[in-house]
């Protein structure tokens, strides 16, 4: 079993950069790939982007050249990088982990315009 806590949401003005860390702890030896998710109020959940065990990402469009996933093997932690934000990054973020099967609790981005 994974646990997965996410930290570094808050309020940020558009245009604006935030970084988001996700912390894993427990059966951590056996985490392949991990992934970062966003829900908006209203609707549902989507993916933002991947970061496999080999270090290959893939992104949504809509994030794509703004947002950037990395890894520190070190500190079992994965971050998300956000960089010209706009009104529509406004959601909880989430933190997944595929194998095993995880998720954080998420934190709240909120972009005012």
């Amino acid at each position: 079993q994974v646990r997965l806590v996410e930290s570094g949401g808050g309020l940020v003005q558009a245009g604006g950069s935030l970084r988001l860390s996700c912390a894993a702890s427990g059966s951590i030896f056996s985490i392949n790939a991990w992934g970062w998710y966003r829900q908006a109020p209203g609707k549902q959940r989507e993916l933002v982007g991947e970061i496999s065990s080999t270090g290959r990402t893939n992104y949504a469009d809509s994030v794509k050249g703004r947002f950037t996933i990395s890894r520190d093997s070190g500190k079992n932690t994965v971050y998300l990088q956000m960089s010209s934000l706009n009104s529509d990054d406004t959601a909880v973020y989430y933190c997944h982990t595929y194998a095993p099967d995880s998720w954080g609790k998420g934190t709240l981005v909120t972009v005012s315009s």
